[in-house]
Order: C-alpha cells, then sequence, then structure tokens
C-alpha cells in the first residue's frame, strides 16, 4: 500500500469510529432549535467534538503508548484507575448505545424485531470484527468509512442547496454556544480519542511499523483530515437542521433523543425521497456499527496489555464487551444517554485535562502541573456530577452559583487553567532553582 492510500485508510479509520449514534443524531436537532443561532452552537459543537477528540490523537502520535500512558505522570495507581474506568464505561454505555440507535432508527421501523434479536445478531458481527483484530483498520477504512461519508454527503449536499422557508424562531435557552459546547460532550468523543487512538497504534505495530517518528506524522496527518472531516460533516448536519426548521414538524411532546431521530428521518424523506429512509437505515447501522467495533477493540487491546500480551484476556474481555452490549442494548436508547449525563460530567473534565497536558510540551506539562491540574478538575467536576441528583440542595446551587460557569456546567474549566498557571509557575521557579 502506497504511504497515501494509507494516509487515507487510516484517516477515514478514524473518522468512521469518531462518527457514532450520538454524532449523527445529535447535529441536526441542535440546528433545528438555534435556527439563525446555528454559527454559535456550531462553535461549541465543534470544539467540544472536533478539537478537542483530535488533540487527543496528536496527544497519542506524540505518546505512541496506551491510554495509560495518558495519566502515568499523576502516578500509576492513577492512571490505571482511569484506564478502567474509562474502559467499563466505554463498554457499558458508548458501545450499547450504538445497538440501541441502530434497533430504534434502522431496525424496529422496518422489521419489527425485538431489541434482543437486533443486539443479539449486532454484537455477533461486531465481535468477528473484533476477533480479526488486524484486519480491522483496512476493511472500516477501505469499505465501509467511505459509504457512509458518500451518503453523508449525498443528504446534506441535496439538503444545502434545496429552496427553503423561512427558519423557525430559536428555541436555545442560554448561552448558544454553552448549548453547542453540552451537545458535543454527549458524542463521547473527547474519552474516544483516548479509545480510538490506541487501537490505530496497535494496528499499526501489527502492519509491520517500526519508526517512532513515521507513525508519528502519520497518525497526527490521518487526526487532521479525519478532523476536517468531522467539522464538515457536523457543520452540514447543523446547518441542515437550521434550513429544515421552518419546514419540518416535529412532536416536541417526545423526549430529546425521539425528536432527533424524528428529525433525521424528516430530512432524509425531504433530500432523498422514499428512498431516503433506506439510505438513513444504512447510514445509521454503518456508523453505529464501526464505533463499536473500535470501542471494544481498544478496550480489548489494554486488558490484553495487562495482562502481558494474553491472546485469551483479548478473547475474553472482547466476549464479555459483547455481552454486556446486548443487556444493555435492551434499554431504550433515552434510557442510555440518561444514565451517562452524570457520568459524563464528572469523568469527561479529567479526560480532556489529560489531553491537553499531554499535547503541549513536556517542559511545561510537569508531573506536578498533572497532579495539581486533575486534581482540582476531578474536584470541581464533582460538584457537576453532584448537582445531577441533587440540584435543588441549598448548598449545592449556592456552590455552582459562585463559580465561574458552574451553572453552565463548565466549573472545572476556570479552576483547572489558573492551577495549571500557578502549578506552572510553580515546577518553573524548581528548575530554575535546581539548575543553579
Amino acid at each position: 500500500m502506497s504511504k497515501n492510500n494509507e494516509l487515507f485508510v487510516t484517516a477515514f479509520a478514524l473518522f468512521s469510529m469518531f462518527f457514532g449514534a450520538g454524532n449523527l443524531l445529535l447535529p441536526p436537532l441542535l440546528g433545528y432549535q438555534a435556527t439563525d443561532q446555528w454559527f454559535w452552537v456550531t462553535l461549541g459543537f465543534m470544539i467540544a467534538a472536533v478539537v478537542i477528540p483530535i488533540f487527543g490523537i496528536l496527544a497519542h502520535a506524540r505518546l505512541q503508548g496506551s491510554m495509560y500512558d495518558f495519566g502515568k505522570k499523576v502516578s500509576p495507581i492513577f492512571s490505571t484507575t482511569f484506564c478502567i474506568i474509562i474502559y467499563i464505561i466505554s463498554v457499558a454505555i458508548p458501545s450499547p448505545r450504538t445497538a440501541s440507535a441502530t434497533h430504534e432508527i434502522s431496525i424496529f421501523p422496518n422489521f419489527g424485531t425485538s431489541a434482543l434479536l437486533t443486539s443479539s445478531l449486532y454484537f455477533a458481527l461486531v465481535l468477528v470484527f473484533v476477533l480479526n483484530r488486524s484486519k480491522i483498520l483496512n476493511f472500516i477504512g477501505k469499505f465501509l468509512t467511505p459509504l457512509i461519508v458518500l451518503i453523508l454527503l449525498t443528504i446534506i449536499g441535496i439538503g444545502l442547496f434545496m429552496p427553503h422557508q423561512e427558519v423557525a424562531t430559536s428555541t436555545i435557552q442560554g448561552s448558544p454556544l454553552f448549548a453547542g459546547l453540552l451537545e458535543g460532550y454527549q458524542t463521547f468523543d473527547a474519552i474516544g480519542a483516548i479509545v480510538i487512538g490506541g487501537v490505530i497504534i496497535i494496528s499499526l505495530n501489527l502492519q509491520g511499523h517500526d519508526s517512532f517518528e513515521e507513525k508519528k506524522k502519520l497518525i497526527a496527518k490521518s487526526g487532521w483530515i479525519a478532523g476536517i472531516g468531522l467539522f464538515i460533516i457536523y457543520g452540514g448536519l447543523i446547518l441542515l437542521g437550521s434550513y429544515f426548521s421552518g419546514e419540518i414538524e416535529i412532536d416536541m411532546s417526545l423526549d430529546s433523543d425521539h425528536k432527533r431521530a424524528a428529525l433525521l428521518r424528516g430530512i432524509s424523506t425531504e433530500t432523498l425521497g422514499n428512498i431516503g429512509t433506506a439510505f438513513l437505515s444504512v447510514l445509521v447501522t454503518l456508523a453505529c456499527f464501526t464505533t463499536a467495533v473500535g470501542i471494544i477493540t481498544g478496550t480489548a487491546d489494554y486488558f490484553k496489555g495487562l495482562f502481558k500480551g494474553s491472546k485469551d484476556a483479548y478473547t475474553i474481555t472482547a466476549v464479555v464487551a459483547c455481552l454486556l452490549g446486548i443487556g444493555v442494548g435492551q434499554l431504550d436508547f433515552h434510557d442510555i444517554i440518561v444514565i451517562a449525563i452524570p457520568i459524563l460530567k464528572f469523568i469527561y473534565p479529567i479526560a480532556i485535562v489529560l489531553i491537553f497536558l499531554n499535547v503541549i510540551p513536556q517542559k511545561i506539562a510537569t508531573p506536578l502541573v498533572f497532579r495539581a491540574v486533575v486534581l482540582v478538575t476531578f474536584l470541581f467536576g464533582l460538584v457537576d456530577a453532584i448537582n445531577f441528583f441533587y440540584g435543588t440542595n441549598k448548598i449545592i446551587v449556592a456552590i455552582r452559583e459562585t463559580i465561574p460557569l458552574g451553572t453552565d456546567d463548565f466549573g472545572w474549566v476556570l479552576p483547572a487553567f489558573v492551577t495549571f498557571l500557578i502549578a506552572g509557575f510553580v515546577s518553573h521557579n524548581k528548575n530554575e532553582a535546581y539548575k543553579s
């Protein structure tokens, strides 16, 4: 395979592993509700669902290890615990969510079968792919991703150039920028970057890549290409939602996830006619499937490494993850999102700061900086998670109102940044004193 072909296959595989259920369902409704404020929600969504995840891939390009390397400067115990929590979350929520979305949008409306049958067949096929580890990157990058991109660009291209009515009035509550950021949170892509980046590295190793610098360039370039692809697709889907806000009526009494599915079906029908439903079914299935394969492969890779390269550990992890997917996949898509929210609010900020600390120059991101920033992020992220369960508690309300951006669920941002500056200053002075 030529270098250019390998670059695009790797980039396509990255794109496809990122682009799952939430990535497809979230942007159109965001644009639909934002209407003429679509630019600001797009900006927020891009920061959370494109910029941060691609930084995660760039961090992997620099480290070329596993997720463990992201947090080892904090402490080995922290890093191991963080890895296990992330992988358990990944196979317990995002992975089953792909099966649930596939059933609700693609399978049940067409065949009326049970969720158990759908998730059983779905994860049986996922398991086949995961157990054929060495072929994953090429198959996804060469065959599945081009089909996903082709269907998406067809829907977006036709939808944007159609004549449209005047857009409806924005129904976004609060800041459109923060609304976009919070929706981007729900894609799980910052966590996905840490998981999927490891899959790419091991795949390249299995293909015989030995040069650290060559892999670094290949992963980094692939990350940028995948990021550009995600940017175009997300922007197109949000703009589509905005354009159709005055034409497609949605039952607002539905929960958010059923509204998202209804809007996506409406857009597909408006752009592609009666065949749009079939194209949407294929699109959702492929997008969800490639993400599930990436998540379970990454989890199995980690536990294989944890047990000193044991193939049995890889196989057992893959089987358990697929069985868990079948069980949780019986839940409604909305129920899975509800379960995910408090976990995301707690663990997501830690994943984000670890990504940034591993991207910036290492002479700045010293062990002291890592430990201080992660500790502060943990404490303030915990406030947001507690608020989900005890949001009416007077003490919690008072704390959140005192912290800058606290009521927007970003109370951890400013404290983490200030801690980064202070810890960086202290580390610099220590190094200067040591040198002298």
